[in-house]
């Protein structure tokens, strides 16, 4: 059973201390991670070694999504090349959010002892979920490019979120932030993304184009062929 704790000092210490954010949805958070340390042996190490390692399954995913594009049109080879900088820009985004906030993370906050990831020290800050950011904002990314794999990536994309409060290490609303902001980065990034298509048919042209396949003319008006919105 989870146990409560008083706070680390060195949390509050310094001219400033950092946001408490167990007001919000702090409770929630407690009964969640009480769920957790009631759950059975599997489902809590499956849980952790999700939330640890699940990031690996969206760059699994977009190299999914390069292959599928390659006999594509030029814009959703675009749009699937852009996803990775998406990430990129989404995380430094993020991690500007982390830095004016600088909210303590739950297990610190509250003391709770034992949970399924080991809590983060002081300065690794909780608002937003840096895990959430990068799972939604890959999701958003190859919606654009793919509607299956985006469909897949959405899913897995939730789940992500769920398993690092189930693991400890965020308040519900640092996940919901998380996606937030994750969606809010990628989807004008992702839309604008097929515009880059000019720069692929070079690209198709030169030594690159076993890489890139040599896809089919790019549709009018900058829409992704029928075959690659499916599902």
């Amino acid at each position: 059973m989870t146990v409560p704790a008083p706070a680390p000092a060195s949390y509050a210490a310094g001219p400033q201390a950092a946001y408490d954010g167990s007001g919000v949805d702090g409770g929630l958070y407690t009964r969640v991670v009480g769920w957790a340390d009631a759950a059975p042996h599997w489902l809590d190490r499956l849980v952790a070694l999700w939330s640890a390692l699940g990031l690996a399954l969206f760059a699994l995913l977009m190299l999914a999504a390069w292959w599928r594009a390659r006999g594509a049109g030029s814009v959703v080879i675009a749009r699937v090349l852009a996803s990775p900088l998406i990430v990129v820009v989404a995380y430094a985004v993020n991690s500007v959010f982390k830095g004016v906030v600088e909210e303590v993370r739950p297990c610190a906050q509250l003391g709770v002892r034992d949970t399924l990831e080991s809590c983060p020290g002081p300065g690794d800050w909780s608002f937003p979920s840096n895990h959430t950011v990068v799972a939604f904002a890959a999701a958003a990314a190859l919606w654009f490019a793919d509607r299956r794999i985006g469909w897949i990536a959405g899913v897995a994309a939730v789940l992500m979120g769920a398993s690092r409060v189930w693991v400890g290490v965020h308040y519900p609303h640092d996940v919901l932030a998380g996606a937030v902001v994750g969606v809010l980065v990628a989807l004008p990034l992702a839309s604008v993304a097929g515009r880059a298509a000019p720069l692929v048919d070079r690209v198709r042209s030169g030594p690159l184009r076993p890489l890139l396949g040599a896809g089919l003319p790019a549709p009018a008006g900058g829409r992704p062929p029928a075959t690659m919105r499916r599902g």
